[in-house]
């Protein structure tokens, strides 16, 4: 059974999951080429040539049949990603491995017919792909040993055994070397891939930051901006301090330098943080306030804990007699309330009736002459 299919992507790049799977699916594209070219382009053209010649051609011909068929099942279940049953593969190539040493005859001992020398080690190479090494080392070692009982069988000459000796060889290495050479290549571009996304990841937390920097800049230049034009008309005797639209102003400045302030801390739970400090600043003003939190809210970005707190402290910068706000959280929404009595005067959140979208977060506004009630409402 394939495993279960990883993103492919994350934040626009290949993840090191999926460059080993293309790295693996290029190595196994060339393993299967090679083990199916090298049984049609050398095995089976020495077969018909030399079939007069051995000692059992129509086992020698059937076995190559069989290999053939089974490798390119073989072949094609690897490519998909479901490759067949390893051992009982390995089990039918060493059987056929046997039977065509013994059908070969001596004369073609060591000639192109018969095949299995040459061709065998590739589709054990298929049989035991994504497994360790030692696996295929123990399938060739077994083939090796096969062929040195069919050589010794024929009373071998010293130079069989010389001829022997370099089969051997040329059976192990190529295998062998494209086997490891392929992990290793599917393993230095999983690692140089992970590098690679960790490298753009502190990039992009690092430009991210940058920008979380310049906005609050930006936005503390801005609300200094208010609060100065406040003190500076009360400090040049432009604004009386008693002047309830005065005080408001005051109020909304501190409230918001407050909530900047608080955005920054590190905390549990930034928005009920930012909310707590609009609250204390209201309760410091002499007003008496209700805080009331059901859930816990989920990480959420700073530009949304602003949205849903900005528009809910210019509310209680205007609130009189007492307020109530309350935050209800769940994994996949945020509603932040205030109600506060209404009364006649100037607004500091807009006009009486308004409802609008900002971006991800929807606000809410309402005044009955009785209360006001304000509300902003996060949702995944």
């Amino acid at each position: 059974m394939p495993a279960p299919r990883e993103p492919v992507v994350a934040d626009g790049f290949a993840t090191p999951a999926a460059v080993a799977r293309a790295s693996d699916r290029g190595a196994r594209i060339a393993a299967v080429a090679i083990a199916l070219a090298w049984h049609v382009a050398i095995g089976l053209p020495a077969v018909l040539a030399a079939r007069g010649e051995l000692g059992a051609p129509a086992v020698v011909l059937g076995a190559w049949v069989l290999v053939a068929v089974t490798g390119a099942v073989a072949g094609v279940r690897l490519l998909r990603a479901r490759p067949l049953p390893p051992w009982p593969l390995a089990g039918l190539l060493l059987l056929v491995d046997a039977a065509v040493f013994a059908a070969a005859g001596e004369r073609q001992l060591f000639t192109a017919a018969n095949w299995v020398w040459g061709t065998l080690g590739w589709f054990f190479v298929l049989a035991v792909w994504g497994r360790r090494v030692v696996a295929l080392i123990a399938l060739l070692s077994t083939h090796a040993l096969i062929a040195l009982v069919a050589v010794l069988g024929h009373g071998p000459e010293p130079a069989d055994v010389a001829r022997y000796v370099m089969y051997v060889y040329g059976t192990f290495s190529l295998p062998v070397a494209v086997f490891v050479g392929s992990a290793v290549i599917v393993d230095l571009a999983r690692k140089r891939a992970a590098v690679a996304a960790a490298g753009h990841a502190m990039a992009a937390e690092r430009d991210a930051a940058e920008r979380g920097v310049r906005e609050r800049r930006n936005r503390l230049a801005l609300v200094s901006s208010a609060a100065g034009r406040v003190l500076g008309e009360l400090a040049d005797g432009q604004a009386d301090p008693n002047d309830p639209e005065v005080q408001r102003r005051c109020m909304l400045a501190a409230a918001r330098l407050r909530r900047l302030i608080a955005e920054s801390d590190d905390v549990p739970d930034p928005l009920l943080h930012e909310l707590r400090a609009a609250a204390d600043l209201a309760e410091r003003n002499g007003l008496p306030i209700d805080l009331v939190t059901i859930g816990t809210p989920p990480p959420l970005p700073v530009e949304v804990r602003r949205r849903l707190a900005d528009p809910l402290t210019g509310t209680l910068a205007d609130a009189r007699d007492w307020a109530r706000l309350t935050v209800v959280s769940g994994p996949d929404e945020v509603v932040v309330s205030l109600v506060t009595p209404d009364r006649q005067g100037p607004e500091a959140t807009g006009p009486p009736s308004a409802e609008h979208d900002d971006g991800p977060v929807r606000y809410l506004y309402e005044r009955d002459g009785n209360i006001r009630w304000a509300q902003t409402q996060w949702r995944r």
